[in-house]
């Protein structure tokens, strides 16, 4: 598993297949990533994804699933 350390605020997180899905707002909680809002899909909400979706980290988070899972698969909180 990735050691959150290695996440940090305003980190591109990119799918499998390399597509952008968000930018790291800060970790929420020890073992979920949330990102902004403003960088959003849909403008609107936060979006949260799991730590154990992360497949690496370097200058990027990159995840071990391609855009499409992700984006059916996240939660969001609500406005």
């Amino acid at each position: 598993m990735i050691a959150a350390n290695e996440i940090k605020d305003h980190m591109e997180v990119r799918s499998a297949d390399g597509q952008h899905v968000g930018t790291v707002d800060h970790l929420d909680g020890s073992d979920r990533i949330k990102l902004t809002k403003s960088d959003s899909s849909d403008g609107q909400h936060h979006h949260l994804i799991p730590l154990e979706w992360v497949d690496h980290v370097d200058a990027h988070v990159h995840l071990s699933m391609n855009a499409a899972d992700v984006r059916s698969k996240w939660t969001h909180l609500p406005n």
